[in-house]
């Protein structure tokens, strides 16, 4: 433990810089609480300051916020700042709850009227220098680098995973260019600060200032000699003198602010845990909580309740929580202090009474345990069963597949009980494992999970969450049971005992939940959503992840091999054109050999760490003029082809030799399903090795073919009568290629004549406009001017009057209601919808533009699946739906089949929404392999 009197290291944060970073840090994907309060900045700022004092062990530390209201540099500028936005009122929000929990860790804050924080931290950090303090100024804030010296540091906190990065006297002046940090000011003085108003002196930017001050030393000295510069920079500098100097007046923190350091009064305290548990769970804070809160809890014995059974479960047998178990820092409740009355059903007799109890109720939650997370080949460990709150059973079952079936088949006839309702939280995992086991389960399907995504679809639908937020009660966490890491056991290997409470448990909070969240769906008017889409794709999904998908695993090991091969030719054409081999896989050795060596003309910043940045972007900007940059993107294309494709899909197939993917119907807020294990929706096909791949996708026997059912431009004819546009509707009845329609009539010339380039700039303009995107995103997409983009958008709106309209009041709307709809009534809350804050308020209103047209087409290709699906059996028909992939739905075909089901399942997906005002396309394709068929 570092000692205060010895040690001497100060931390001081900037208070504001850094909850604005940790607010705008998840501003795609903000962390919302139940009361709706948006954690964001809470939680990451949280997170920087524990990291901080758990890793850098200061010995000192405080965080300096900014005042209220003007400082002395709106007395030298008035414009100071002046084109800042207003704070997000989730910002607002945030500071309270902020300095509560600076509060609870006993950290001090420092307020000081008329500065600004850099200004109290500068004099803080210079006034400890002297005391002998090591000195860290933690900020994201790139003008503290003026304040750095021999024992003073700028600390910026780790983002998006960099890392921590540690700047000191040579970091500082290798960054900016300088001999000196304190020439950080001039630096500042000459390019000014757009963030702070500052102007500086126009058309001055880093490259110029860092040779300037290299050659005169200071600002000041330049402009003392500003005759011996030439051209326009010597008028830029005389016109400009004052302003220079006034714009180095205000960039330069002020280490003279009237404030004494008392080195007592920063020493770190043990934080008061009661309040800071208060704090946390009133933000709902759940992993940080625990990680900070950890300490041995006392058991708290549950009270025994009835049995079933001759006998209660004895005390002696109940779960115990490790003796490094967290303190339960968010929910009040929890196993330990919840009387509950949990059985085990181990007997044929005791499985007898259970099943004569199941089948007596309405409605039962259950669930089962098992050795796997993959449904499709996971072996059951147990089932648990509920009705009544507070009181489960369950039931074990044995490695040995006969006997385990037969257990199962007990169950069997209550799972397919059409008239017992059914409750579980992911119901389509534990439906896969007892299908595999002879038990299909039937009836309705309430599945907890799936309701909350409904409810709140840009939250996470994890059990324990739930628990905690609807129930206010923390679940035994898995980990306790099975451990983590190399050494995790399977459900198997745990003492059944233990299982019985955990297992319980999880049949009691999810039936606890559907009593919770069914009332809340029937409040928001999604139960007939729930009940029409969702509830029925869930049997739907099950059959398509239990049939899988057969894959030419020897296509793959040979196209794995031709790929190596042409990998290894670019390797030589590289290592030719380059003049020496080097790691083509290292960005560091891309960038000295290609920016360095060869002298690739280089436009960009470079990294924190001094590095040459070599994304895609940069890259394919210059890859045109040179050869060997065009080679190293088609190397880096073609070895992530293989290592994510091509190598790995063999190691995803099961023993039948077909891979199982998972569909997930609760992750994509706007209703679209996505897969995993793998991600079948993400197969390359712009380009030919990535089609290739599908080429790998089979039918399970010569007998079959592949059948490939394609929605064409389903969002852009939803979106046409969703609008009623009459210009969209015209093209789509007359059977007009709506990009080219859209050409003619914003370029004005006749649909005949519309030229290539026309059309793909409309139908860029088309999915653009489609998706929220403005003239930045057209500027970028279609190379052009940003004035030549927001000409085309204009024109665009003028001849799609009404697709404007619809936009602007979809917009309009969500403004007042503060959420948007699909047409089957999908609801996606925008809360950003009306912030301050630009940034947040444009990412609200794209939402609101695309979430109604995306989500419609997601709901309307869910209902042909569940139709289509349904037709298929109740016919006899053998073809099976195998794959959904964004519009797209694939099937495994007996040949003497496909005459007959093509025209069912195009005619099914037409219908899936009827009496819309516009003609929906189908396009059918069969082949011998995916990549034929689509």
């Amino acid at each position: 433990m570092p000692n205060p009197a010895t040690d001497k290291r100060l931390f001081l944060l900037d208070g504001h810089a850094l909850v604005y970073r940790a607010h705008f840090a998840f501003i795609n994907r903000p962390l919302i609480n139940s009361k709706g309060i948006n954690t964001s900045a809470m939680h990451g700022f949280t997170r920087t300051l524990w990291d901080l004092m758990k890793n850098q062990q200061p010995t000192h530390l405080a965080v300096v916020f900014d005042p209220d209201g003007p400082t002395f540099r709106n007395e030298l500028a008035a414009d100071y700042k002046a084109n800042r936005e207003e704070q997000p009122e989730d910002i607002g929000v945030a500071f309270p709850y902020v300095h509560q929990i600076l509060q609870a860790f006993k950290i001090p804050t420092i307020i000081v009227p008329n500065f600004e924080a850099d200004d109290v931290i500068g004099t803080l950090a210079k006034q400890a220098a002297r005391q002998g303090y090591e000195v860290y100024m933690v900020t994201p804030d790139k003008d503290y680098g003026q304040l750095v010296e021999e024992k003073i540091f700028m600390y910026k906190p780790s983002r998006m995973g960099n890392g921590i990065e540690i700047l000191g006297v040579d970091e500082i002046n290798k960054k900016w260019g300088i001999e000196r940090p304190e020439q950080v000011i001039d630096m500042l003085g000459l390019m000014g600060d757009s963030v702070d108003n500052i102007p500086g002196v126009p058309g001055v930017g880093p490259k110029t200032a860092a040779k300037f001050i290299a050659e005169y030393g200071s600002m000041e000295n330049l402009l003392a000699n500003k005759d011996k510069i030439r051209g326009k920079n010597k008028e830029r500098l005389t016109e400009f003198e004052e302003q220079a100097r006034l714009s180095r007046l205000l960039a330069t923190i002020d280490i003279n602010v009237p404030i004494q350091f008392d080195e007592k009064a920063y020493i770190i305290e043990d934080f008061d845990r009661e309040y800071l548990t208060d704090v946390f769970r009133e933000l709902e804070f759940r992993s940080i909580a625990n990680e900070i809160l950890g300490l041995e809890e006392d058991s708290k014995p549950a009270s025994a309740q009835g049995d079933l059974f001759a006998a209660p479960r004895s005390p002696s047998r109940k779960y115990t929580a490790p003796a490094s178990a967290p303190a339960h820092a968010v929910a009040d409740k929890n196993f330990e202090n919840t009387e509950q009355a949990y059985h085990k059903a181990e007997s044929a007799e005791e499985r007898a009474a259970l099943v004569d109890q199941l089948t007596q109720q309405p409605l039962i939650s259950f669930d089962t345990e098992t050795t796997s997370v993959d449904p499709t080949t996971a072996e059951l460990v147990g089932m648990s069963f509920a009705w009544t709150k507070g009181e489960a059973y369950y039931v074990p079952v044995p490695a040995d597949r006969a006997e385990a079936e037969r257990i199962v088949a007990e169950f069997a006839p209550v799972l397919a009980d059409e008239t017992v309702d059914k409750v579980g939280q992911n119901l389509k995992y534990d439906m896969i494992v007892l299908e595999r086991y002879g038990a299909p389960v039937k009836g309705k399907l309430l599945d907890t999970m799936v309701m909350h995504y409904l409810l709140h679809p840009d939250k996470r639908h994890a059990m324990d969450l739930l628990s905690e937020e609807y129930l206010n009660y923390k679940p035994v966490p898995i980990k306790d049971l099975i451990g983590k890491g190399k050494n995790q056991l399977t459900m198997r290997d745990v003492d059944v005992d233990k299982v019985v409470d955990y297992a319980c448990e999880d049949a009691d909070i999810t039936l606890r939940l559907y009593h919770a969240l069914w009332p809340e769906l029937e409040e928001e008017g999604l139960v007939e959503l729930y009940e029409t889409v969702e509830a029925p794709l869930i049997p739907v999904l099950r059959d398509i992840e239990l049939a899988g998908i057969n894959v030419d695993g020897d296509f793959l090991n040979n196209y794995s091999k031709t790929l190596t091969e042409e990998l290894h030719r670019i390797e030589k054409e590289i290592y030719e054109a380059a003049g020496s081999e080097f790691n083509i896989g290292s960005p560091k050795q891309i960038g000295e050999i290609l920016f360095g060596r060869m002298g690739v003309p280089y436009k960009g910043s470079k990294t924190k760490t001094g590095q040459f940045k070599t994304d895609e972007a940069t890259l394919t900007e210059v890859a045109v003029d040179f050869p060997i940059v065009k080679l190293i993107l088609r190397h880096r294309s073609l070895s992530k082809l293989i290592g994510t494709y091509v190598d790995a899909l063999p190691l995803l197939m099961n023993e039948d030799g077909r891979i199982h993917s998972s569909f997930n119907q609760t992750i994509a807020a706007t209703g679209r399903l996505s897969s995993a294990n793998p991600n079948l929706q993400n197969i390359p096909v712009r380009t030919p090795e990535g089609a290739e791949v599908r080429k790998a996708f089979i039918p399970r026997d010569k007998d079959h073919v592949l059948l490939a059912s394609d929605y064409s431009q389903i969002e852009l004819r939803l979106v046409a009568a969703l609008s009623q546009d009459e210009g969209m509707l015209d093209a789509f009845k007359t059977g007009k290629d709506i990009h080219t329609a859209t050409a003619a009539l914003i370029f004005d010339v006749p649909y005949e004549e519309v030229t290539r380039l026309h059309r793909y700039q409309a139908k860029t303009i088309n999915f653009a406009i489609l998706y929220g995107a403005g003239a930045t995103r057209l500027t970028q997409e279609l190379e052009i001017s940003r004035s030549e983009a927001s000409e085309l958008i204009a024109n665009y709106y003028e001849r799609f009057t009404g697709l404007k309209q619809f936009m602007s009041g979809t917009v309009q709307q969500a403004k007042e209601e503060g959420f948007v709809t699909t047409l089957l009534g999908r609801k996606r809350s925008l809360r950003d919808i009306n912030s301050r804050s630009s940034v947040a308020r444009a990412l609200a209103e794209r939402m609101a533009m695309n979430t109604p047209i995306q989500g419609t087409a997601a709901d309307m290709i869910k209902l042909a699946m569940i139709r289509i699906h349904k037709a298929l059996r109740e016919q006899g028909f053998k073809t099976r739906m195998i794959l959904q992939v964004h519009d797209e739905l694939v099937f495994d075909a007996p040949r003497d089949e496909v005459e007959r089901v093509t025209p069912l399942i195009e005619e099914l997906m037409r219908e899936a929404i009827p009496n819309l005002d516009v003609p929906i396309v189908v396009e059918t394709g069969i082949g011998e392999n995916w990549l034929e068929a689509h």
